[in-house]
């Protein structure tokens, strides 16, 4: 009774960090029973504590003793896995130095243990109460989207890609991807692509005829595939005030950098797909819709290629990172 009258006394404030590929990004909130009082966010050019980073949080922290800092899980080796039953799990993968925590005893997402110490001695004097995994942050902002359909959801982060499929709730497979040394799946889709290079070559006197192709005609005109429109499922929603852009609109073509980072994600993501689809382990079903949480901005491109490419009907909204690791630190304490 007396704690929570001495609470009343002094407001929650969140300090919620996510560290990018050279910068962080710190986001404050302030609020009490009523909602929320005041916000503020503020962005470093550095990936670790320093001064400036540590007075502007301590500026807000010491207003109040409930504070809580939440930190996005930026660990390399990190992962889930479609299961929570522990004698299922080491098919998947070997647990024995992370530390895993099952969500909703369906499946489960897991850190090295080395990586979460890192973590929690990075944020020295300020201390951190939550770590919180990407995959929970993707299941948390499409949770809506991932009880009700059959869909590849992808988190994308300035140096991370974070995919899941899901099946009406249903974890089929996850992966988390380094930018910067590729997937562990990568090499699977250069020795497909070999393979189909140095394969059986085509002999052109083995071609009689045009006429010797049956069942072109079932296709239809060539033309007419242009007139197959994605059918966007969010128009039906009745959640209305969410609004997913064709990135295409908004693509710099003339920016080299950025479109060689969006083919390499593409790749990334490609591989990763073909993955599961290839890997017995799995219980692999055919994706046809992909919605992508953009946290940095990727250009039309990245849309386009997995249209173009993987025959995939894109939806893209723009996630605030640190905004929703807020969120998810706030639904902890209810």
């Amino acid at each position: 009774m007396l704690s929570r009258l001495f609470e009343a006394l002094y407001n929650r404030v969140f300090v919620n960090i996510v560290v990018s590929r050279s910068k962080t990004i710190v986001y404050i909130e302030e609020s009490n029973k009523k909602g929320i009082l005041s916000s503020d966010s503020k962005s470093f050019d550095t990936t670790t504590l320093n001064t400036k980073m540590y007075e502007f949080i301590n500026s807000y922290i010491c207003e109040s003793p409930f504070y809580y800092i939440s930190v996005l899980d930026n660990s390399r080796t990190q992962g889930v896995i479609p299961t929570c039953t522990t004698r299922d799990m080491s098919v998947f993968y070997n647990l024995e130095s992370s530390k895993y925590i099952c969500y909703k005893n369906k499946w489960a997402y897991y850190t090295s243990k080395s990586d979460l110490d890192s973590l929690q001695q990075a944020y020295p004097n300020i201390g951190v109460d939550f770590i919180f995994s990407p995959f929970v942050l993707l299941v948390n902002f499409f949770k809506d989207k991932i009880n009700t359909t059959l869909a590849l959801f992808i988190l994308i982060e300035d140096n991370y890609i974070t995919l899941s499929v899901f099946d009406n709730s249903e974890l089929l497979y996850g992966d988390h991807i380094d930018m910067e040394h590729g997937g562990e799946h990568e090499e699977l889709l250069i020795e497909e692509e070999t393979e189909l290079d140095l394969g059986d070559s085509i002999d052109l006197d083995d071609i009689d005829a045009m006429d010797d192709i049956e069942g072109l005609d079932d296709f239809g005109d060539i033309e007419d595939l242009d007139s197959i429109d994605e059918i966007d499922e969010f128009a039906e929603s009745e959640d209305e005030e969410e609004e997913f852009e064709d990135e295409a609109d908004e693509a710099n073509v003339d920016d080299t950098d950025r479109f060689n980072e969006d083919y390499h994600r593409f790749s990334l993501i490609q591989s990763s797909i073909n993955h599961f689809y290839k890997d017995s382990k799995y219980d692999s079903k055919f994706i046809e819709s992909v919605y992508i949480a953009d946290g940095i901005g990727v250009s039309g491109d990245l849309k386009r290629y997995l249209e173009e490419e993987m025959f995939l009907s894109v939806f893209v909204r723009h996630i605030d990172l640190a905004i929703e690791v807020c969120e998810i630190a706030k639904a902890e304490l209810k």
